[in-house]
């Protein structure tokens, strides 16, 4: 029987690297594995160090191991082919082109990617035979439930819709009855313990247990009862004499101790190493260290000395990128997930707010920890925070967001006096499982079209979804759903949604108006997420406007092997950071404690940006 191996957690916390350590030890023991990424941002190309991409691809020096990168449009592409195959050979091009076009909406590329995911699930073989064991490299933990609660939304929508017009937005309901079967099976599968478990990565800090105690609830209520964890980047007892390590080890104990009493599952600890974990000879130290505890691997997984020097701070400049420039600045937080996106954020907005400008804090990410770095509740409302003067804060609940949706949508359509029929055909497009993203999506169109505030702050989420939410406005124009909430009738709808989508895009691309601040830690795999990210948004016609290096390891810190290794590691790739991006750098030093609490990010505000301009200057 096959094995399947879930990696899941909170961005940030070292889940593809523990995917691709447990792929290599069980390639390495003689079973043929395959792992399977299905997030947007993929890193397996980068921690293997070699190409891999959108088909089964082996990887070099290890005989059994073979790695797919899900590619969202060319999966997109295959399943809309497949779908539409048998009503080409049925019905005239003129009647396919209406079912190509409704299924151009984002919920097709969403229900691609788990189409091509559940294939893995379904008939685990290629060409050249079955796998013993599959991996998957899932998405931080708010898309991951997500993507495991679409077979049965998708089986009752593809249900609903036999009965009423047989067309859902994924295809003709007709022609996508296996795939329904396919996704019952692929649930089976999953809530099968001899077949299949989850193994939760974590870090030993209160938003990672948090998120992840969530998803085992989650989890749980789905049927998926076989799960185990990974507690990684636990700081070495021999770094008690850096004052620093000593303080953030004190720290995590208690962390440890809160994951046993609270998270009983079986769990493996991995220690914080000296150097990055990319390519196949490392993998296989690192795997020594998992599942053998060969301590002998620390002294080996060390760094490279320093090849240059961190670049200067550049205030002025940095400044300019995040204060009103005659207008409303809007300010996108982006990067890869666990690289500090909430905090830097929340900082930012608290420092602004203290300038006198009216700022309003948003998150789109679905694991969202504002409240928890705030230390104040966050609602699906506006709401002020207290203790902070000028500063609103909200978070998109996308089920919240889609329920007011289609409350919204379908009562417009009755007092506009459409016909029962059109109303059940409006209410059945609307109880589609892709309703809550597009709802989401009109939350934040909103939000970034008020004119009441000086600045909004965003906290998006994970690279590969923020980018997958800001490419939306280029296809949506043409869905039939836009033309339902933009409330019009016949081509008008396109007129109306491309003018509102529009303007947004062109605050996006307005430099004065808008800057995307890219979060990493000074190591290999977030620098290069980030870069393709910059590159994504380029052809967009977006810049980025600043980079952010979070957990910056102070000289002071490297007074040990391991820190100096740590630190030498850091500074070269800091010195990279201005020609890669070719914008001003802001680092955040890495604390001895967690960022939690209004007066803890106010000090650090005035820390990093200083005390900043006369209230209210900046709105004359």
């Amino acid at each position: 029987m096959t094995q399947f191996l879930f990696f899941s957690g909170k961005g940030g916390v070292g889940k593809t690297s523990m995917a691709c350590t447990t792929a290599v030890y069980h390639a390495d023991v003689g079973r043929r594995t395959l792992i399977v990424t299905t997030d947007p941002a993929s890193n397996l190309s980068d921690v293997f160090e070699q190409p891999i991409g959108h088909a089964v691809t082996p990887i070099a020096g290890v005989p059994n191991l073979f790695a797919i990168e899900i590619d969202a449009d060319r999966a997109t592409e295959e399943y809309k082919d497949r779908a539409l195959a048998p009503i080409r050979a049925i019905f005239p091009p003129a009647v396919v082109a209406v079912m190509e076009e409704q299924m151009s909406g984002p919920c097709t590329a969403e229900v691609a990617a788990f189409d091509r995911f559940t294939d893995f699930i379904d008939a685990p073989s290629d060409a050249a035979g079955a796998f013993d064991v599959v991996i998957f490299d899932t998405a931080p933990t708010g898309h991951t439930l997500r993507l495991i609660e679409l077979p049965a939304e998708w089986s009752r929508a593809i249900d609903a819709a036999e009965q009423g017009s047989g067309q859902t937005c994924i295809g003709p309901a007709a022609a996508i009855q296996d795939s329904k079967h396919k996704y019952e099976r692929a649930v089976a599968t999953m809530r099968d313990p001899a077949a299949t478990t989850f193994t939760f990565v974590l870090q030993p800090e209160a938003t990672s247990i948090k998120e992840t105690r969530r998803a085992i609830d989650e989890l749980g209520k789905l049927g998926i009862v076989s799960q185990a964890l990974i507690v990684n980047g636990v700081i070495p007892a021999e770094e008690a004499a850096n004052p620093l390590f000593a303080a953030r080890r004190a720290m995590q104990q208690g962390y440890l101790e809160q994951i046993t009493r609270e998270l009983p599952l079986p769990s493996r600890q991995m220690p914080l190493l000296a150097g990055e974990i990319m390519g196949v000879e490392r993998l296989r130290t690192v795997a020594a260290l998992l599942f053998g505890g060969d301590a002998a691997a620390l002294g080996i997984l060390s760094s490279p000395t320093s090849g240059g020097a961190a670049p200067e701070l550049d205030l002025a400049a940095i400044l300019s990128h995040l204060l009103p420039d005659g207008g409303r600045r809007t300010i996108f937080f982006a990067g890869k997930g666990g690289v500090g996106k909430t905090v830097a954020s929340c900082i930012t907005a608290v420092w602004l707010a203290r300038q006198g400008l009216t700022t309003l804090l948003l998150t789109t990410d679905p694991a969202a920890h504002l409240g928890d770095v705030l230390s104040v509740p966050v609602g699906d409302q506006v709401a002020p925070v207290e203790g902070i003067p000028n500063l609103f804060a909200t978070k998109i609940d996308p089920k919240a967001a889609g329920d007011a949706y289609k409350a919204r949508i379908l009562a417009d359509a009755q007092a506009r006096g459409r016909s029962p029929e059109s109303i059940a055909v409006m209410r059945e497009e609307l109880d589609s499982p892709c309703t809550e993203e597009i709802a989401a999506f009109d939350l934040f169109i909103d939000y970034a079209s008020q004119a009441a505030w000086d600045v909004i702050v965003f906290d998006t989420a994970p690279t590969g979804h923020t980018l997958r939410m800001l490419e939306l406005p280029m296809d949506w124009s043409k869905q039939l759903d836009v033309k339902v909430f933009a409330s019009v009738d016949g081509a008008a709808a396109d007129d109306v949604a491309k003018a509102r989508f529009g303007g947004v895009i062109a605050l996006m691309r307005d430099p004065r108006q808008s800057t995307f601040a890219f979060v990493m830690y000074p190591e290999a795999t977030p620098i290069l997420e980030a870069a393709r990210a910059v590159d994504e948004l380029g052809t967009l016609g977006i810049r980025s406007g600043l980079v952010v290096a979070n957990f910056v390891l102070p000289e002071a810190a490297a007074t040990t092997p391991f820190g100096r290794a740590r630190r030498d590691m850091q500074v070269r790739y800091l010195a990279e950071l201005p020609a890669r991006f070719g914008v001003p750098v802001l680092p955040i030093p890495l604390l001895p404690q967690e960022v939690k609490g209004l007066d803890r990010l106010t000090e650090l505000g005035e820390a990093l940006y200083g005390a900043g301009v006369a209230a209210g200057s900046e709105k004359e």
